[in-house]
């Protein structure tokens, strides 16, 4: 395991073929938003690379989850729609009780089967279905959260080349997800939440 610790809105026109990272995919339960909300305001409005937000919540939810993040973030965001093109600069919302999935073509689909880890979206779904299509060019990240949902998944990012982050356990509000990941998946990076933006950031430069 790497241990090391790195220490205006988008106009959704950026190009990420020269970086080597081309798409984000956050996974998140209990306590998402407050661990999730540093990670997006330390990433700049103009950031290069797609960040993909997967969070398990109730499915009559409403938008505050979007509203929020994008309060606190340079970056738009905004909830993923079916048939949507993945584009650079922006963070893209899961909608609840939906999965999220992605396409060859590099757009969303949804599906309404059943949950997966009690969870629907799934994280480990997406995480999946990104690997396949992303392969190296993919991180996923795993945040607090109250089951194993994402540790499969992060194993198959792993596996297909891509880059695998986990917050730390101890600075986690719910333990299990973060705990589980690193059991399963063997990340490269198991770092605080305000090591993690800063990450992102210098990954985004790597060609």
């Amino acid at each position: 395991m790497n241990n090391t610790e790195i220490t205006q809105k988008s106009d959704n026109n950026y190009i990420t073929k020269n970086h080597k990272y081309k798409v984000i995919i956050i996974g998140a339960s209990t306590g998402g938003l407050k661990a999730i909300q540093p990670i997006l305001s330390a990433l700049p409005a103009e950031f290069a690379l797609s960040v993909i937000v997967v969070m398990h919540r109730h499915k009559d939810t409403d938008s505050y989850l979007e509203r929020s993040l994008d309060d606190s973030s340079k970056m738009h965001v905004k909830q993923a729609d079916e048939k949507e093109e993945i584009k650079a600069g922006v963070v893209y919302v899961a909608p609840p009780n939906y999965h999220l999935l992605i396409e060859d073509d590099g757009t969303f689909s949804m599906s309404v089967e059943g949950a997966v880890n009690y969870a629907r979206p799934s994280i480990d779904v997406v995480f999946e279905s990104a690997a396949e299509v992303y392969g190296e060019g993919l991180v996923g990240v795993i945040l607090t959260g109250a089951n194993k949902d994402g540790s499969l998944g992060l194993k198959k990012i792993k596996e297909a080349g891509g880059l695998a982050i986990v917050q730390t356990p101890e600075t986690s509000e719910a333990a299990d997800m973060p705990r589980a990941a690193m059991a399963v998946a063997r990340p490269d990076y198991v770092l605080p939440i305000e090591k993690i933006g800063p990450l992102l950031r210098k990954l985004e430069s790597e060609g």
